[in-house]
This record gives C-alpha cells, sequence and structure tokens, in this order.
C-alpha cells in the first residue's frame, strides 16, 4: 500500500475534502470499487518540480486517505525525448518527498499489450491506419463552424489495415508515413475526437526497449489502456486534459472486459485546477534554456523550481508536502502566490532550526578595555523562549536531533578582545530610527553585554574599516539601560570562515511567461522570458559562524540570528571550506501583507533601499552582482574608461544591459567591434553577449566575426527567424561549419508559403476550439500561444509576420 514515512494519525485526512474525494465516496458507497487505486505518470524527459510535487501529493494523499494504492509509473512513449536520468532523478525525488509504492512501472512495460489492443480496434472496425500528411489531416479535421472530412484511406478494409500496421510495426515505413488512427466522430464538436492518432512512426531508440519497436502510442491511447493494466479506479490530471477525457472514455467503452483487460476495475478520468507559482516557470523546455543559458548552475541549481533544487537549497520534505496540502483542489486553475510556500518554508525552519551567530559581511570590532589574548566561553541558548513554550512534551532538540530540557539545549560562544558584526549594524550618519551601533553610541551584543563605539577607522577609500570600543560594566550608567538594540556577532580569532550564497527568487516579475507573451515579437519569447531573470537573484558573501556549529551533523538547518535560515551546501561545503546556503529570509522582503493568506504584493525595491543606512548604499556598489549575462558574479564599479564604453556603445544602439557586459570585457568588446566592419552593432551586440560569450571568454570561439554578421544579415532581411539563427549559429560552433553554408545545406530558409501555413493554422485552431472562443470573447494575449504552437509545427521556420497576418484573419473573421 502507499503511505507517508511518518505518517500521521490513520483518521487525518492528508488532502482536504473537494469535489473529487466526493465522487470518491460516492463510488465506494454504491460498491463501485472495493479500494481506491491512483497513479502518478510523469513523463521522464525533465527532472521533477514544484508542479509534480502538488500533483503527486494529489495522488498519493487520495489513496493514503482510503487505505489505497498509489502507483508510480512513467510515461515513456516519446523515445525521441527521455532518458534514464529523468526516471532516475523523479525517483529519487518521490522516495525524497516522503512517498512509498510497491513498484515502479512504466508505459513500455506494456508495449506489447497496447499493441495487442491496436489490433483489437483495428478487428472491431474501430481503428484504420491513414496515410495522408500532417497538413492533409489536420485539413480534413474541419475547424471549429466545420465539421470535417473523411480520410481517403478512412475506409481501409480491416485486412489491409491490419496488414498496414503490422508493417509499420516491422520497419517497413519512415516516419510520418502512416499513423494509426481511432475512427470515432469527424463531426463531434469536440476537435479531440475526431479521428485522433493512436500510433505513429518514429524510428528512434528508446532508453528501455532499444530499438525493438518503432511505431509508439499517442499519450491518450497509453494513458487510457495502461491505467487500466494498472488496476486505477481514479485516474487525476490536471485540467488541459479535460477534452480528452472522450478519448479515454471511447477506448474503455470498446477496450475494458476484453483480454487482458477482462480483469481489472474501469478507470475514470477526473480533472483538477492546475497550480502555477508566481516568480517562476515551469515548462521543462524553459527550464532546459535556464540551465543551457548559464543563468543557473544545473538542474539542482538552489533558485530552481525542481525538487534537486529545492533539496539543496535546505527546503525539507515536510515543508514541500506542508505547501502542497495549503494548495488545495479545485475545478479551476489558479496561480499560487509563492509567499504560501515561502510561508511553509519559515514554519517548519522555525521549530526545526536552533538559533547561532554569522556574520556575512563582516566589521572589525576592537574591545579596547579587554586584555591581549582575552577569552570567555559563554553559554548561550539554541531556541528562543516562544520556541520552548511550544514544545508539547518539554523538550527541545540539539543538532543532530537528541532531545534535551531547555537548560541543557545551549551551545559553547568565545568572547575575545577582537569581534566581528554586521556592517550594516554601524552607521557614521545613521537615518531616523536607527537603533544599532552609532559613534559615541551603544549596543547590545547578543549574550555577551553592552558595548559603546569610541572611534571608527577608515581605510584608504574612505570606508568604515575598524571599530574601537569599550565593553561596558552593565551596572555603570550609560550601560545596559542605554542601550536599544541588540545585534549578533562571532570572535575574530574563533570563527570559522564561511561562504554565504544568499538566494533569492529567481524572477523579478510575478509572471515571467506571461510577460513574454505579451511582446510583440513572438520570435523573441525565450529572449523576453529570459529578461526577466533576476540578476539578484545570488549574491555571494564571504565571512564567518562562530565555531559551535564545527561538529554538527551536515545535514543541520540553523536560523543565523537576523539573517535568515541556512544549511550546509550539500555539494559544494567541505570541513575546510565551509559554504551556506540560504534557504529562505527571515520575513517576506517583496511584499506586505500575510504570506499564509495569499495577499504578498509587487516587488518592494524602493522601500528596501529607504531602509538602507549611507554606508550600506555606498557600498552595494562594490557588491553589484550580474550585469546582463547569464552567469552573475560580483563585479566592481566601472572606471572611467570603462564608462566611456558603455555610453559609446548605448549611442550606437546597443542595448543597457549588453552595454554593461561588453564594456566590462574587452575581449567581447575586440570580437563586436571586428563583426561591426561587416554589420550593424545594435543587431549583433546581444548574438555576441548571450549567444558567443562564453565562447569568446574561453578562447574556443568557432564562428568568425564576418560569419556571425552574415548570419544576422538573413535574420534582418526575413530570410530566416530567430529560433533558425539560434540553432544554426550552436551547430556552427559545435562543428565549426559556416552558419549561412549550415542554412543553405539544409534548406532552413524561412517558410513564407501562404499556402501551406494557412493549412497548418487552421490544423492549430482546429485543435484548441476553446482557445479560439477566448480569443474572439477578448483573451488577444493568446495570440502567442497559436503562433507558438504553428512554429512548433514547422520547426520555427515559419515566416512570423506572415504567420500573424494569417492568425490575425482566421481569427477575427
Amino acid at each position: 500500500m502507499s503511505t507517508v514515512k511518518n505518517p500521521p494519525e490513520s483518521r487525518r485526512r492528508m488532502v482536504s475534502p473537494n469535489f473529487i474525494t466526493e465522487i470518491i465516496d460516492a463510488d465506494l458507497e454504491a460498491g463501485r470499487y472495493e479500494k481506491v487505486v491512483t497513479r502518478f505518470p510523469p513523463e521522464p524527459n525533465g527532472y521533477a518540480h514544484l508542479g509534480h510535487a502538488i500533483a503527486s501529493y494529489i495522488n498519493f494523499g487520495i489513496a493514503h486517505d482510503y487505505g489505497g494504492v498509489c502507483r508510480l509509473r512513467f510515461d515513456d512513449t516519446n523515445p525521441e525525448t527521455e532518458k534514464q536520468e529523468y526516471v532516475d532523478s523523479i525517483i529519487e525525488d518521490m522516495r525524497w518527498l516522503g512517498w512509498e509504492w510497491d513498484e515502479t512501472s512504466f508505459a513500455s512495460d506494456y508495449f506489447e499489450q497496447l499493441y495487442e489492443m491496436a489490433l483489437r480496434l483495428i478487428k472491431m472496425g474501430k481503428a484504420y491506419v491513414d496515410s495522408v500528411s500532417p497538413e492533409e489531416m489536420a485539413r480534413l479535421r474541419g475547424s471549429v463552424d466545420k465539421p470535417g472530412t473523411p480520410s481517403p484511406y478512412r475506409e481501409r478494409s480491416v485486412e489491409e489495415n491490419l496488414e498496414l500496421f503490422e508493417r509499420m510495426r516491422a520497419g517497413e515505413f519512415p516516419n510520418g508515413a502512416h499513423v494509426l488512427r481511432a475512427k470515432i466522430d469527424l463531426a463531434s464538436p469536440n476537435m479531440k475526437l475526431r479521428d485522433p492518432v493512436l500510433y505513429r512512426i518514429v524510428h528512434a531508440e528508446h532508453y528501455r526497449t532499444g530499438r525493438k519497436w518503432c511505431i509508439y502510442p499517442s499519450y491518450d491511447f497509453a494513458q487510457a489502456t495502461s491505467d487500466a493494466l494498472d488496476g486505477v479506479t481514479h485516474s487525476l490530471c490536471s485540467l488541459e486534459f479535460v477534452d480528452n477525457r472522450a478519448i479515454y472514455d471511447w477506448l474503455m467503452d470498446h477496450l475494458w472486459g476484453h483480454p487482458p483487460l477482462d480483469k481489472t476495475p474501469r478507470p475514470h478520468q477526473y480533472e483538477f485546477g492546475r497550480r502555477s507559482l508566481e516568480y517562476t516557470v515551469v515548462s521543462k523546455r524553459k527550464l532546459k534554456k535556464l540551465v543551457a543559458g548559464g543563468y543557473v548552475r544545473g538542474w539542482d541549481d538552489p533558485r530552481m523550481p525542481t525538487l534537486a533544487g529545492q533539496r539543496r537549497r535546505g527546503v525539507t520534505p515536510e515543508a514541500i508536502r506542508s505547501f502542497a496540502s495549503q494548495v488545495g483542489i479545485s475545478r479551476t486553475n489558479r496561480t499560487v502566490d509563492i509567499g504560501l510556500l515561502e510561508h511553509a518554508i519559515r514554519d517548519d525552519l522555525n521549530h526545526r532550526a536552533p538559533r547561532v551567530m554569522a556574520v556575512i559581511r563582516p566589521l572589525k570590532v576592537v574591545l579596547e578595555n579587554l586584555p591581549e589574548g582575552y577569552e570567555q566561553t559563554l553559554h548561550l541558548a539554541y531556541w528562543p523562549h516562544d520556541v520552548v513554550q511550544e514544545s508539547p512534551d518539554g523538550l527541545v532538540a540539539l543538532p543532530g536531533g537528541r532531545r534535551v530540557r531547555p537548560e541543557e539545549a545551549t551551545r559553547p560562544v568565545p568572547l575575545t578582545r577582537e569581534l566581528y558584526i554586521e556592517q550594516d549594524d554601524f552607521a557614521v550618519d545613521p537615518p531616523p530610527g536607527f537603533k544599532r551601533l552609532t559613534p559615541g553610541g551603544t549596543v547590545r551584543l547578543r549574550g555577551a553585554g553592552v558595548i559603546r563605539c569610541d572611534r571608527f577607522i577608515t581605510n584608504e577609500t574612505g570606508e568604515v574599516a575598524e571599530l574601537r570600543c569599550t565593553l561596558l560594566d552593565e551596572g555603570a550608567n550609560g550601560g545596559a539601560r542605554a542601550a536599544k538594540g541588540v545585534i549578533h556577532w562571532v570572535s575574530a580569532s574563533r570563527a570559522l570562515a564561511a561562504e554565504f550564497r544568499l538566494y533569492d527568487r529567481l524572477f523579478t516579475v510575478p509572471h515571467p511567461e506571461a510577460e513574454a507573451k505579451e511582446q510583440e515579437d513572438e520570435e523573441t519569447e525565450d529572449r523576453d522570458f529570459l529578461s526577466f531573470v533576476n540578476p539578484r537573484s545570488l549574491e555571494v558573501a564571504h565571512g564567518y559562524v562562530e565555531p559551535s556549529v564545527v561538529g554538527d551533523p551536515a545535514d543541520t538547518r540553523y536560523q543565523f540570528e537576523r539573517s535568515g535560515y541556512f544549511w550546509r551546501d550539500p555539494v559544494d561545503s567541505r570541513p575546510e571550506a565551509l559554504v551556506f546556503n540560504r534557504i529562505v529570509t527571515l520575513k517576506d522582503t517583496w511584499g506586505t501583507g500575510d504570506p499564509q493568506a495569499g495577499r504578498a504584493g509587487p516587488v518592494r525595491r524602493k522601500e528596501a533601499e529607504e531602509r538602507k543606512t549611507p554606508e550600506a548604499r555606498r557600498r552595494e556598489g562594490h557588491r553589484l552582482s550580474g550585469g546582463a549575462g547569464p552567469v552573475h558574479r560580483e563585479v566592481p564599479e566601472l572606471t572611467a574608461e570603462q564608462r566611456n564604453r558603455l555610453e559609446r556603445l548605448k549611442s550606437e544602439g546597443v542595448g543597457e544591459a549588453e552595454a554593461l557586459v561588453l564594456a566590462r570585457e574587452p575581449r567581447l568588446e575586440a570580437y563586436l567591434d571586428e563583426a561591426a566592419k561587416h554589420g550593424e552593432v545594435g543587431a549583433l551586440a546581444s548574438w555576441v553577449v548571450n549567444d558567443l560569450g562564453p565562447a569568446i571568454r574561453e578562447e574556443q570561439v568557432r564562428v568568425a566575426p564576418a560569419q556571425l554578421a552574415a548570419l544576422i544579415r538573413l535574420l534582418q532581411q526575413g530570410s530566416i527567424n530567430t529560433r533558425i539563427a539560434k540553432d544554426v549559429l550552436a551547430e556552427a560552433q559545435q562543428s565549426g561549419e559556416d552558419p549561412v553554408a549550415i542554412v543553405e545545406r539544409k534548406g532552413l530558409r524561412q517558410l513564407s508559403d501562404a499556402g501551406a501555413l494557412e493549412a497548418l493554422v487552421e490544423q492549430v485552431l482546429a485543435a484548441n476550439p476553446d482557445k479560439v472562443a477566448a480569443y474572439r470573447a477578448g483573451k488577444v494575449g493568446l495570440m502567442g500561444f497559436f503562433v507558438g504552437q504553428v512554429m512548433r509545427e514547422t520547426q520555427g521556420q515559419a515566416n512570423p509576420q506572415l504567420l500573424r497576418e494569417l492568425l490575425g484573419r482566421k481569427l477575427t473573421g
């Protein structure tokens, strides 16, 4: 039986009552099923992400609530995109979340049985081999307003269909020569029922079955039949498959009850609303863009919404499950405030993370009234009073998990003559309300007493480099009573040096995909989506942590007082070179309102800037991260010469982000200058920075500047589009071949045949009647969706301007 590790009491539901549980309750009461069986069926073409976590929670949670079974089955029917690597990662992620299942299954386990069921449909006269082209098939399907027309091959005899289908399996035909279609209803208002494809020819090696098969079932055929073979009772999926349910039911009407589906319960499909998350993307294609472009450091980068990334960041599976439980199930799609996820993480860590001190941006303090070599060991509590009071058994945990009485939960902290405090905890010219250290002012060091700043020392650039202070007698005048603030600190001689990776939200806008779709030029969709990457999503700082952490288990999560929740990076951290990842900040710094209630507002960067001290704002210039390149790193302030180059590039039409990178990197600028001899600087700059930048920096570029300029001229002339240019440039960099020669050799000129494009447009519109209706009702932002669908059909070769004109006429005509 599928369970959760350390599950709650058997009577406590994981999934709150909803319309699906009402259906299950009715089914069980009526005796339709003896046991509830659900399934979680990911396709192994990428890493699991937070959307998968929510879907798996629904499927495994409902099975758990009813004492049933949830099966993990991989939908591996597309050999061109699937890998064992993705299977292994998804299994690891599901185990990490706490799900357990009897046996992992695969759609590919059932290929022989699925083939036999396809033969049964042919013999029943319910399926036929069609031999028209994809374009002709789309045309014959009709449109929202016009019924379909039968294919000339629709009435092939059963014998001919069986022979052709067997020859398809034997590998006698090339890709696209034939498909197997269900014979349903060409006049159905549900376009999905107009003779959907059940099998197609794909000559590619499958990661599990090798070259054994060259025909593969469609999603619709494989899902319904595999569910039945697995004994699934309630097949739960997201709302975009609502129209596909008719195919699911049709297949069960004709196949269930016959071998091999004569001893299994009949499954039924139910759809729930999909959940998107603000400030992130979960499209596998876009996640691959982030990884391939160097915007993140891999699939497990802690900024990624992948479960591997969240795990490396330090988020616990309990926090993810808590988040998924709060999201809930409904019949409508909705976007979830990311504040809800962050609240679940903080709530989980508040009772799991002991409090210690770390100084992330150190400023040295010398307590001049203490002698050289002075050291006193203080014993400070791991847990604040509120956490202690909430403990049900009166005990609290030490790092490593052992529970003790609160008075025993302390750690030794050395107090020495020289300390480090945070730079932002001192201000020469403090803003109103500043309650930390100032010249002549006092502040309390956490657990160590009150200090007074007597003087400060600056370095050659005028920045404060050191404070000379006095540790005051707690009972003396001007001592404890005068200190209005409390700050954290570490010993300068005993603290451990550490790198702190301060992770933040990956995007600067709540809906980066929607923002990208609103751009006028659909061909810049990917670039626009990437343009919303937050340049401050990772800031690296070097500071110190108190030495008490040295013997703690590596997976200990901490609250570094006043800084956030952290843990050791499981990949890069070593005992001699500590690296801590920030899991989440202590508070939501992006919005106002209650995150738990889902009302966090937009970015409040201006307010954050206003709260900074003058020193903090001045130092910010020395900690700017990123610029415009895909790799974000700390960079110094521009020199006068670099500022001149920046202004010159901007005056020549180069965007500010690209100009900033070029001004700092002479090697990239030199390449651009050479390419500009053959083309326009403004048109070339983005390609130099974003597409060839890494190779130029490493002196491994294989595309000459003149060759790049020639390729971009083709783009400007309309002979190719952006997607073709990007693909060709990547191939040229790999092979060393002239990119223009690749265009000619492969015949990659832009598709501008109005007749051919019109047929594809009609095919896309016919396949998406709900979106057509929504567009005509006023949702004109769907234009980007339609363009993207046709672009996918033409491998990106359609002329975007002509395509938009055709779509405009069809959608409004």
